[in-house]
């Protein structure tokens, strides 16, 4: 599975649970997470795609996981059809 295609299916698992998966770009801010996941009762994710077996994210990723988990915010990466499930399976139980 390519990393599109995780995306993809990360796009319309959270559409279903009444949440949106909004494609993060700032500008002048390199490393932000790939993907803004708004989710019913004001929760907010922050998760970074990988292509499958390729797990291992960069200073600049790490770097904004870290700062955004310092705020409270939680940050996720996902690299795998099975991180992916889990993940969704993570959102459904909160």
């Amino acid at each position: 599975m390519l990393e599109k295609d995780l995306e993809a299916k990360l796009v319309k698992e959270v559409k279903r649970m009444g949440g949106r998966c909004l494609k993060w770009v700032s500008p002048g801010n390199r490393g932000v997470p790939d993907r803004i996941v708004l989710l019913p009762g004001g929760r907010v994710r922050f998760v970074e795609m990988k292509r499958p077996k390729e797990s291992v994210i960069d200073s600049l990723q790490k770097y904004w996981c870290r700062v955004l988990t310092e705020m409270g915010f939680k940050a996720y990466t996902v690299s795998t059809p099975e991180e992916l499930e889990q993940l969704i399976k993570a959102f459904k139980e909160e």
